[in-house]
């Protein structure tokens, strides 16, 4: 049997007073009006696989209204083993994660142990957003594959506020030390690097996966890319952020580095963002995810949690058909499906020969 999630408990989260849930290991229909809470107990399932919200960065935005805390867990079985994942946060307190009631010494080291991959409505907004989704968006898929990298981004994040901090204490002090700027400098540019090199190597696994399912979508109607712009890959970058210094000061924040790093997503050589159609646009998404799906599987071993979340509204005939085709197949271990038309998703799955369980929310 595939790792899954067998059951979860909610206090205080999001819409949820107190509730529990029960899963099917297979496929899981979570149905109920607009507003009732299915995308909430989707982002439960991903908060407590990866210890943050798939909806905003803000970790207090998932405590219910009103309320000082919230604590929900989940029990997560994988062959002979399972394991009971508890999330706390009290206003004002640290986030607590706990798998079997201990206590991690880093959270980063239950990045990746229960892989999840997440097929939402607005995945589209990676194409029409900003550079800062989409480093999200491949800092986020390579986290669970590499605690390393999770190490060195946290990090480099750390570092980059510490030296933004201080050039901003030089301006408003009038003052300037070279060699304080320096202690952060250096180890910020030495991660920045490391970082560089693990997200260009990633892509070159990542790229042709993605390519073979948009191939398989599309029916080999276009040709796609992912191109990876950065300045770190300039061999001169160590001078070329040294010589920048002046700058980085009368900015008083820095200019230069991996944060500013952008993944560009083209067709045929055109960019997607401005000339691709809506089908393009979402044939291209969901072979990113289809892409990142196989290889989180390759690389754990085990078929990822998928979570469909209200797709059903924005994919066509055509993309829904080969969804349900693949989850037919076996090609997906334990799958969840939200949907606001109960109706349309019993139609669907009928033809499916995997367990199905309907989870009515209200």
């Amino acid at each position: 049997m595939n790792m899954h999630i067998s059951k979860i408990f909610l206090s205080n989260f999001r819409n949820y007073e107190e509730q529990a849930f029960e899963f099917s290991p297979q496929v899981n229909c979570i149905v109920g009006d607009n507003g009732s809470g299915k995308t909430n107990l989707i982002d439960a399932i991903y908060f407590l696989a990866l210890t943050k919200s798939s909806l905003h960065n803000h970790d207090l935005l998932s405590i219910k209204h009103e309320e000082d805390y919230m604590l929900f867990e989940g029990l997560f079985e994988d062959k002979n083993q399972t394991d009971r994942i508890t999330i706390s946060m009290q206003r004002g307190l640290k986030k607590n994660v706990l798998t079997n009631k201990q206590p991690y010494e880093r959270i980063s080291d239950h990045i990746g142990k229960y892989p999840v991959v997440l097929i939402a409505p607005d995945d589209t907004d990676l194409i029409r957003d900003g550079s800062e989704t989409r480093r999200r968006l491949f800092d986020g898929i390579i986290s669970q594959f590499d605690n390393n990298y999770l190490a060195d981004y946290q990090k480099y994040n750390r570092l980059l506020e510490q030296r933004n901090s201080l050039l901003k204490q030089f301006s408003e002090r009038q003052y300037f030390d070279q060699a304080l700027l320096d202690i952060y400098s250096e180890p910020l540019l030495e991660t920045g690097l490391s970082l560089h090199q693990q997200r260009f190597d990633f892509l070159q696994k990542f790229l042709p996966i993605v390519k073979q399912h948009y191939d398989q979508i599309s029916e080999h109607k276009e040709n796609i890319e992912i191109v990876y712009n950065s300045e770190l890959g300039d061999p001169r970058f160590r001078e070329i952020f040294k010589a920048n210094e002046f700058a980085d000061r009368q900015a008083q924040r820095t200019l230069k580095g991996i944060h500013k790093d952008d993944f560009l997503f083209e067709f045929n050589e055109f960019p997607l963002k401005k000339f691709g159609s809506q089908g393009q646009k979402k044939s291209f998404i969901m072979a990113l995810r289809l892409a990142q799906f196989d290889l989180l599987e390759k690389e754990k071993g085990k078929k990822p949690i998928l979570l469909l979340d209200d797709i059903f509204d924005k994919l066509d005939d055509h993309r829904i058909h080969q969804l349900i085709e693949s989850i037919a197949q076996g090609k997906f271990g334990q799958v969840f499906i939200t949907d606001a038309r109960p109706e349309r998703s019993e139609k669907l799955v009928q033809k499916l020969t995997q367990e199905v369980k309907f989870i009515k929310t209200c």
